[in-house]
């Protein structure tokens, strides 16, 4: 796995079994591991293979984003995804520290692959692609899991900096299919699908890989639910893939979760924004004018947070640390 990171942010200690596979398999791989830790962490983090970042190691780094983010929160991970652009990697993947790989996680990863392309579909269901259950992702419209799949069509070759893997055992589904529908669940080992301009599902943090064209849409928000920071970020990386020409690829499980304790009506609670605004907000970001072309990525991330601060679902404070990321990634020499 040539010239990638991968970046995982944990509050849990070194004898974590999930980050110690982690750091164990990523070493035999020669995959840099980086740990962002928070408040909660330990005072002492070591594992042989694993780079930890306490809050006081985040603030010497320099970077702008790295005093104002707040702490406690997921979006701490945004330092992560900055420490690996800054060491010059070319691949980064994320994951969390529920999850576990397969084998096949620590396959190469390229941006060409084999898959269902879909354009102009709207709201499409990629987990009924890979599974007979009734199953959809968290953040998924509501409104729409009545809708018919569309048909997949041929297999071609796509080019997709955005990719997303899926995870068995507990796969990323919201509070209302925990509640209600069994678990655990394997996907199918499928074809990929591809969704192009016009065809939209939400895609997570827990499995995915980026190339660097797409590095400046890593950026996770802070002033939204926890539940929602992953999924908001994927409807505007999927708004701005757009504009770039890039589909999101969707392939089969190289992960499986032993999800973390969570109470699944605090969940609910902290995934009604979502519910209630998810088909909401891609309306609105779709109506957005924005710029087509790599170079405008920032410029087209300003307008569509804009508008999720105008709907009133992220707060203004946002603004800043999004300013502050550009500008850091600026620095860097990725924007």
């Amino acid at each position: 796995m040539k010239n990638t990171t991968l970046v995982i942010t944990s509050i849990a200690g070194p004898d974590h079994p999930v980050l110690n596979t982690f750091a164990k398999k990523s070493k035999e791989h020669g995959v840099p591991f980086i740990v962002i830790g928070d408040t909660k962490s330990p005072e002492k983090f070591h594992i042989d293979g694993c780079d930890f970042y306490s809050i006081e190691r985040q603030k010497s780094l320099g970077f702008s984003i790295a005093e104002i983010l707040p702490v406690r929160h997921y979006a701490r991970k945004n330092i992560g995804y900055l420490v690996a652009i800054n060491s010059g990697c070319e691949v980064i993947i994320e994951t969390d520290d529920d999850n576990l790989p397969f084998d096949d996680f620590w396959k190469e990863r390229t941006r060409k692959a084999e898959a269902h392309a879909l354009e102009g579909k709207g709201w499409v269901n990629v987990y009924k692609y890979f599974s007979e259950a009734n199953i959809w992702p968290r953040g998924f419209a509501l409104e729409n899991l009545q809708d018919a799949l569309p048909e997949k069509g041929s297999i071609g070759n796509i080019e997709s900096p955005i990719q997303q893997g899926l995870a068995d055992k507990n796969p990323d589904v919201d509070a209302i299919y925990r509640l209600i529908l069994p678990l655990p669940l394997d996907f199918d080992k499928n074809a990929s699908v591809a969704l192009g301009n016009g065809s939209i599902c939400p895609f997570n943090s827990q499995n995915t890989t980026w190339f660097p064209e797409a590095f400046p849409l890593l950026y996770l928000p802070s002033y939204c639910s926890f539940r929602m920071t992953d999924i908001w970020r994927s409807f505007v990386a999927q708004r701005i893939a757009w504009t770039c020409g890039w589909p999101i690829l969707f392939h089969q499980s190289t992960v499986w979760q032993e999800r973390n304790d969570h109470n699944l009506m605090t969940d609910f609670k902290d995934e009604i924004s979502g519910y209630t605004n998810n088909l909401a907000i891609m309306q609105n970001l779709n109506n957005l004018s924005l710029k087509n072309g790599v170079e405008y990525i920032g410029e087209n991330m300003k307008s569509c947070y804009a508008k999720l601060i105008e709907m009133g679902l992220v707060g203004a404070d946002e603004m800043p640390i999004l300013e502050a990321w550009l500008k850091d990634l600026s620095a860097i020499g990725k924007n």
